[in-house]
């Protein structure tokens, strides 16, 4: 999408760096233009999100920017995000439908195209049951506009939809189980790739598998489960690049991804990739996110290998202050600092790797 053809939003959001950072790399990975970042501290305020005052200036930011939409960095209620944008007279996209948007433009499996199809319809089943409760209060929902008789349909259609999405949903699960099958019957071990997004895991992926997956700066570049094979030690295993996390993911995107994150819990191997070149704020926030995400997939930590990825961006002097900070050890025995971009101690996490092999 160029420039010109871009929306042009107003964001919303957190007043720190890291949130900043994420959520303006969010809108763009959507297409969207942020041509201005209004913050507060709290933006889970009950009737806009945001005070009423920071509301009114949205509104004539807005109006006096020429803006087609706000972005808003959280997760907003169906009556919040009606209320703002029947403020603002214009549409209101929320975090979760930012992230909906960025997986919808991005799948290309048919398991992963029926996951996203799947969140977006329990994204929009809530809103319409919104618009229905409104029209009964007499209310007319603008931008989201659907009459009581139209929402019923609405709701009947993504009702229907949902369980044929389901059914397709189970045949593809079952795909996945054969090969899952056929992959212990030959018993070879399985190496995980996950992590937060934009880590750089499709990368280290590319180094281990000598493939050549398109990788990107932007986030959820890869949105499905790809595996290949490579020899470790003389022994054929098999590494499989999975989906990024992110924070303030709602637990239905992570039920819809289930199917595919499943192969975590069956690998011998886990390789948790971060990104060390940023700051100490957010790689604690990303680690401790990629970490919670672990822990509601039920996968032992001691699985995991943590990669501090993007080594050859940080000052040798930097490395074990940030490590003393982090006081990573608490959490993970196993930790390697690399480059994979460089190939700097990837020879080192192999080792690992095949020490990890041997244990299971």
């Amino acid at each position: 999408m160029y420039a010109k053809d871009r929306k042009r939003a107003i964001l919303v959001t957190y007043p720190t760096k890291f949130a900043m950072s994420e959520a303006v790399s969010l809108a763009e990975s959507a297409g969207y233009e942020v041509i201005r970042i209004i913050s507060q501290k709290d933006i889970t305020r009950s009737k806009f999100g945001i005070g009423k005052g920071k509301a009114e200036e949205v509104k004539q930011l807005v109006s006096d920017l020429n803006a087609d939409l706000i972005i808003f960095d959280e997760i907003l209620k169906p009556s919040q995000q009606y209320n703002l944008a029947r403020l603002c007279k214009v549409d209101v996209v929320d975090r979760e439908k930012l992230i909906l948007e960025i997986f919808l433009d991005r799948a290309t499996t048919n398991e992963s195209k029926i996951q996203v199809k799947l969140a977006q319809l329990k994204y929009d089943i809530v809103r319409v049951k919104e618009k229905t409760r409104l029209a009964k209060l007499g209310e007319q929902p603008g931008f989201y506009g659907l009459g009581k008789y139209d929402a019923d349909i609405r709701l009947l259609d993504i009702k229907r939809r949902t369980t044929l999405l389901k059914k397709k949903l189970k045949s593809e699960e079952r795909k996945r189980a054969l090969h899952r099958v056929q992959r212990l019957s030959n018993n070879l071990p399985l190496i995980a790739l996950t992590g937060y997004t934009s880590a750089g895991k499709t990368t280290l992926f590319n180094l281990l598998a000598d493939e050549k997956k398109v990788t990107s700066e932007s986030v959820f570049t890869t949105l499905t489960t790809y595996t290949r094979s490579l020899i470790l030690n003389d022994r054929k295993v098999l590494i499989s690049d999975t989906i990024g996390f992110i924070s303030r993911l709602p637990p239905y995107m992570i039920e819809a991804f289930k199917s595919t994150l499943s192969e975590l819990n069956y690998a011998d191997v886990i390789i948790l990739v971060i990104d060390f070149s940023e700051d100490i704020h957010a790689i604690g926030k990303k680690l401790k996110s990629s970490l919670e995400i672990l822990s509601k997939l039920e996968i032992p930590l001691n699985k995991c290998i943590l990669v501090l990825n993007k080594i050859d961006r940080v000052k040798n002097n930097e490395i074990n202050d940030k490590l003393n900070d982090l006081d990573i050890t608490k959490s993970m025995t196993q930790v390697v600092s690399v480059s994979a971009e460089f190939g700097y101690n990837i020879l080192m996490l192999k080792e690992m790797i095949i020490e990890r092999i041997k244990q299971t």
